[in-house]
C-alpha cells in the first residue's frame, strides 16, 4: 500500500517539474483548472422543479481531482470557490441579482461542499493508482459522486424542509447523467494513462 500511495498523478506524469519550475507548473495548472471548472459549470440544463440544474461541473470536479491529485486538486477547487464567494460569475446559476455567498448558501450549497470532498477523494484514489484502470476509476467516481450527493441532499433538506420532495429535487433527476459521466471518466482516464505509457515507450 505504501508503494501505490506514492504514485504520480496524471499531470505529474505529463508535466514533471522541480524547484522553481514546480511552482510555475502548479500556478498554471490551478489557473487552467479554475477555467475548466467555470466552463463546465456553465454547461447547465434546468431540471424543473429542482432548484439544482444538471451541469458538467461534477464531471470536471471528479476528473480534475484525479488528474491533479489531492493537494493541487484541493487548491484548484478552493480557488474556484473563492472566486465564487467574491461574487464572480463562476457557478451555474449566478447572476447580477444572486451571486457570491448568497448564491453559495442556496440550493446548490451542499453540492459545492461535496465538490471539495470529492476532489480530495479522487485525488487520493489517483495517488493509489485507481485511475489507471477502468474498474478502479469507476469505483473512484462512484465514491466521489456519493460524496457530492450526501451533503447536497442534506443541505436541500435543511434549507427547504424534509416535507418537500428532496430526493425528487436533488437525486433522482441526476442519476442517469451521473452514470454516463462515470462511464465516460472510467474510459477516459485509463486511456490517457495508456497514451502516456505509449509515448514513453
Amino acid at each position: 500500500m505504501a508503494q501505490t500511495a506514492s504514485r504520480h498523478v496524471l499531470t505529474e506524469a505529463l508535466w514533471p517539474a522541480e524547484g522553481a519550475g514546480l511552482w510555475a507548473r502548479r500556478a498554471v495548472l490551478v489557473a487552467l483548472g479554475v477555467a475548466i471548472h467555470i466552463a463546465a459549470a456553465k454547461i447547465a440544463v434546468p431540471v424543473w422543479p429542482s432548484p439544482v440544474p444538471i451541469t458538467m461541473g461534477s464531471f470536471a470536479v471528479l476528473m480534475l481531482g484525479a488528474a491533479y491529485g489531492p493537494r493541487l486538486g484541493l487548491a484548484t477547487i478552493l480557488a474556484y470557490m473563492g472566486l465564487g464567494a467574491f461574487g464572480w460569475d463562476v457557478f451555474a446559476g449566478t447572476s447580477a441579482e444572486l451571486n457570491g455567498i448568497e448564491y453559495m448558501m442556496g440550493g446548490t450549497g451542499g453540492y459545492l461542499v461535496g465538490w471539495v470532498l470529492a476532489t480530495l477523494a479522487l485525488g487520493l484514489a489517483a495517488r493509489r493508482g485507481w485511475d489507471r484502470s477502468i474498474g478502479g476509476m469507476a469505483a473512484a467516481m462512484a465514491i466521489g459522486t456519493v460524496l457530492v450527493y450526501v451533503p447536497g441532499i442534506l443541505w436541500l433538506g435543511l434549507l427547504y424542509g424534509w416535507d418537500k420532495p428532496i430526493l425528487e429535487w436533488g437525486l433522482y433527476p441526476f442519476l442517469i447523467g451521473d452514470a454516463l459521466k462515470l462511464a465516460l471518466a472510467a474510459l477516459i482516464m485509463p486511456a490517457l494513462w495508456k497514451l502516456v505509457g505509449n509515448a514513453r515507450a
